[in-house]
């Protein structure tokens, strides 16, 4: 395993080129080994250059790593799929901390069990992931190389390592989720912890089967997330409390995640990590706000303490077939959303900056174009999963 790199400087050319180490058309069998560790043996790769074939070999699956890189285009080098059990559970492990399961979690947990426990879950998940992120661009470990690591995914590749904000979100999701509902929902308490416990070490080890964190990125960002949960739980009815009875709370929340994204934007040159700390931050300064105007309507009312603990509903067909319902259709309207709001944001701020609009991602290296981008249109995001689609199921009965 890459325990660390001995070059601490970021380089996103030279990132690049560890994500397709061997050229575009190596082969590189991920076995067990690699499963375990991120990196395959030095005979595998000299009988692959060697166009010797492995009987072995030929049982796999040659594949191209998940997703290309999103800063540099990189599709990466092809790599053998030796155990497809522990491929494809790793692949939904890194799954759970990417954006598609974002925009579909939360909002589930918001339109069909609790709204209390929704909101306050990402603002946990909001200051996780900006201080993992800041601390990237304060430490700025590289990425593990590749050879010897297996690069499965590339989409992260030019980001920073250390701290793994995978391994911190993956750890902060189930275990603050488990903190806030085992006196709150009636279920087994033992089952809500290993439940917990196996989704952080999913998330966890996914990581280095992917190739992109170190056993160390893994074990910093738990440690951190941590750290993170020890001293943001207790302060979570403040908070709250403020941004649902305060009023100036909306001027504070726009204010507050909008400064923090200028700060995070000074730590480094551009790369990924910029652009989702902007988007993470206005997808929780829109639920922030959107928690202040369902307050001030009166909609979506928390459930009175008498009621508590809350029974979990009987499962049946129906129920299943509402919350199915109720996520297709919220997700499409938040795709929607997305869409809209991106195609009239990024020519508007481009204008406004006086950014040529011509190629976007270039456009969208500049600073001036890439937080007000990210932080409007996440921030209608994040605003509509609380507020204008449970107002859309209210009137279509849904709720």
């Amino acid at each position: 395993v890459e325990l660390g790199t001995s070059d601490l400087k970021h380089d996103p050319d030279k990132a690049c080129r560890n994500g397709a180490a061997g050229g575009e058309t190596a082969e590189v069998r991920v076995g067990l080994r690699a499963e375990l560790s991120g990196s395959a043996g030095s005979e595998d790769r000299r009988g692959s250059q060697n166009g010797s074939e492995d009987p072995e070999s030929s049982r796999g699956s040659t594949v191209k790593p998940l997703r290309k890189n999103s800063l540099t285009g990189d599709v990466g080098q092809e790599f053998v799929i030796e155990n497809r059990f522990l491929y494809y559970l790793f692949t939904f492990g890194t799954e759970l901390g990417n954006e598609f399961f974002y925009i579909t979690f939360f909002p589930f947990l918001m339109w069909n069990l609790d709204a209390f426990i929704s909101r306050r879950l990402v603002i946990i998940w909001v200051w996780v992931m900006y201080l993992g992120q800041c601390t990237k661009d304060v430490v700025r470990w590289s990425r593990p190389a590749s050879p010897p690591v297996v690069k499965v995914e590339m989409f992260y590749n030019s980001e920073y390592s250390m701290p793994s904000t995978h391994a911190m979100s993956g750890t902060a999701i189930p275990f603050a989720l488990f903190c806030m509902t085992y006196s709150r929902w009636e279920y087994p308490t033992p089952l809500g912890f290993s439940l917990a416990l196996c989704w952080c070490l999913l998330v966890c080890s996914s990581r280095v089967y992917m190739g992109m964190h170190s056993v160390l990125d893994v074990i910093a960002g738990f440690l951190y997330s941590v750290l993170i949960l020890f001293f943001f739980l207790p302060v979570l009815d403040l908070i709250d409390g403020f941004n649902l009875t305060c009023r100036f709370a909306p001027l504070l929340i726009v204010s507050l995640h909008l400064g923090l994204g200028l700060f995070s934007f000074t730590l480094d040159t551009w790369s990924t990590s910029r652009g989702d700390t902007a988007q993470i931050l206005g997808t929780g300064a829109g639920v922030a706000l959107a928690s202040h105007v369902n307050y001030r309507l009166g909609l979506m009312p928390d459930p009175p303490p008498d009621q508590l603990p809350l029974a979990l509903p009987v499962f049946s067909a129906g129920l299943v077939g509402m919350a199915v319902l109720r996520l297709v259709l919220g997700v499409l309207v938040l795709v929607g959303t997305r869409a809209l709001m991106k195609a009239v944001t990024i020519p508007l701020v481009c204008w406004v900056s006086g950014v040529p609009a011509g190629d976007v991602r270039k456009a969208r290296q500049h600073m001036e174009v890439e937080l007000p981008y990210r932080y409007i249109v996440y921030g209608a995001v994040g605003f509509n999963v609380l507020f204008l689609v449970p107002l859309l199921f209210t009137f279509l009965h849904l709720l």
